[in-house]
């Protein structure tokens, strides 16, 4: 992800719900603001915070140029973090980030794979590649990649069973 926010060289990135130390690195080349429910208490020239809700985003519709959620929307609705139970909460937090992402805006995405959805309960989900791609329909797939264990892939492997699926992906 660092190379392509390297390259991006966004005026401004936000950041939905990531780890603040990966933010706290990126930050050093651009500025990131970070949205998320508990109050992050960093002191960075570059690395701004708001708190908010990844199921509603303080932002208006189409002003993000570029957007990252990494590891996050797979917990939302699970009750893991104090959220309301919701079988839909992914869902909703993806329509969420799909809604501020501007057109032509970039989006960098992460979430766990695997060979069928599965809910592990009040932890996170897993989803399909597939299911993915669904869910941000109407956005341009740039690059895909996956970690399996120790291993990166440019495929998506489901018969390696659980893994990382990192997204790159353009709002048409």
């Amino acid at each position: 992800m660092a190379k392509h926010l390297y390259d991006l060289k966004p005026s401004h990135h936000y950041d939905v719900g990531s780890s603040a130390k990966t933010m706290g690195i990126l930050s050093q080349f651009t500025p990131i603001t970070m949205i998320d429910i508990r109050p992050i208490e960093l002191e960075l020239d570059n690395l701004f915070f708001k708190k908010g809700s990844i199921l509603e985003l303080p932002f208006k519709d189409n002003s993000i140029e570029t957007l990252s959620s990494l590891c996050v929307v797979e917990h939302i609705g699970l009750g893991r973090y104090g959220d309301e139970l919701d079988p839909y909460g992914s869902e909703k937090a993806i329509k969420e980030l799909k809604r501020v992402l501007k057109v032509g805006g970039v989006m960098l995405f992460s979430v766990p794979v695997d060979c069928e959805n599965k809910v592990y309960f009040n932890a996170h989900r897993a989803f399909t590649r597939d299911y993915i791609l669904e869910l941000f329909e109407g956005f341009q797939l740039l690059e895909e990649k996956y970690h399996y264990g120790a291993e990166m892939f440019a495929s998506y492997e489901p018969q390696k069973g659980f893994g990382t699926g990192f997204y790159m992906m353009k709002k048409s």
